[in-house]
Order: structure tokens, then C-alpha cells, then sequence
């Protein structure tokens, strides 16, 4: 591969995370334009993106290797000052959810959710091939469920189980600042990190074409 296709994937060093002298020749650091740090410096300096990275950065000081993620969303939620929490939920993990927003308002915290399939929408009907109704008739809604949580005022959406690409959409159309909560993987049990593990053993195959 040449410079211009190497990035930070390919990098073992890691020196951006203690800045001293030794970077490799493709380093996206040391390729960095003043105008383009002055950019992003400016960009966390508006008022909601300072108060997130802030809050985000405490989270992970004060919560790291001590609390789960479903505590350390509740640390940054107290933190940006969001109230009412929305959840854009799978229908699958309808028992997650109700199990979150339990945990939730038990914290003092407002919650509205909406799940994939709101609207009951024929998937035939927004031109999704017929073959897809194998496995359910109706099609997953994420730039509805986006919707409805806008119209809910909702401060800060939690992401529990949306499928790829629904994902995607939400993030898209989501008003308010989105953090997730269980990414989906049907076969690993909702951990994607698992197939990373594994790659050079039980899922090698992920290397072949």
C-alpha cells in the first residue's frame, strides 16, 4: 500500500496518544494543516459541543474501569443537563428497553421511546424487494422513529439494537446528540467485538473472499 492509502488502521504506534517524536511516515497527526486544527478547535468551542466533549471526557475519567456503559450514559446524560431520554428501539430488544427505561426513570429521568417497526409499513411499499418479507412483512422505521423523537423534544436518543444501516438512518435524522446502548449482532449475542477476537481463529473466514 502507498502513503496516500495507509491511515490510522494501519498504525502500531500509537504516539499520538503520548505526542512525542516518533510517528510513522503516514501519520494523519504530523499531515495535519494548521488551518484544519484551528477548524476543529473552533467547532468544540460552540457551546453544545463543548459541554458534550467535556461531560464525555469526565465520564470516561470518572467511570473508567468502574462503571457499565448503561451507568456511564446516565453520568453523561446528568452532565449535558438532558432531562427527557428517548430510545430508538428493535422490537427484538422490546424487553431490553423496557428494562433500560426501568433502570432510567428510576435515575429521575423522563423517557420516550419508539420502536423499528412504528407504522406498520409494508416494506414492498417504499420498494424493498418482496424476497425481504421472509423474514417479516413490514419494514423497519428509523428516520420514523427519528421523527417521533423530535417531535418528543427528547434531549439526548439511546440507540438499543437498530439493525445496519437503520442505524445509520436514525443517526442521520436524530435531532439530539445519539449514543448507543447494545449494537445488534444476532449471532454473536449482540457483541460484534467477538467476530474481532476471533478473526485469526474461530472466524477466519472473515478474511476470505
Amino acid at each position: 500500500m502507498s502513503k496516500e492509502t495507509l491511515s490510522c488502521v494501519d498504525c502500531m504506534v500509537r504516539n499520538c496518544e503520548f505526542r512525542n517524536s516518533m510517528y510513522p511516515d503516514f501519520c494523519l497527526t504530523t499531515d495535519l494543516t494548521e488551518d484544519q486544527v484551528v477548524e476543529v478547535l473552533e467547532l468544540y468551542g460552540e457551546e453544545e459541543n463543548h459541554k458534550a466533549m467535556c461531560a464525555a471526557a469526565e465520564v470516561e475519567c470518572e467511570g473508567y474501569l468502574k462503571k457499565c456503559r448503561v451507568e456511564e450514559i446516565m453520568m453523561f446524560a446528568e452532565k449535558i443537563g438532558a432531562k427527557k431520554l428517548g430510545i430508538a428501539t428493535c422490537v427484538g430488544l422490546l424487553r431490553e428497553s423496557r428494562t433500560l427505561a426501568k433502570i432510567l426513570r428510576s435515575h429521575g429521568f423522563e423517557v420516550y421511546g419508539a420502536a423499528c417497526k412504528v407504522g406498520s409499513i409494508p416494506k414492498t411499499e417504499v420498494g424493498i424487494d418482496a424476497k425481504c418479507e421472509e423474514i417479516g412483512k413490514y419494514m423497519c422505521n428509523p428516520i420514523l422513529q427519528a421523527k417521533l423523537l423530535n417531535e418528543a423534544k427528547t434531549d439526548l436518543n439511546l440507540v438499543v439494537g437498530l439493525c445496519v444501516g437503520h442505524d445509520s438512518l436514525f443517526y442521520k435524522y436524530s435531532e439530539a446528540l445519539t449514543t448507543t446502548v447494545v449494537t445488534k449482532d444476532r449471532v454473536l449475542g449482540h457483541n460484534p467485538a467477538a467476530a474481532l477476537y476471533t478473526a485469526e481463529s474461530y472466524y477466519k473466514r472473515l478474511m476470505e473472499k
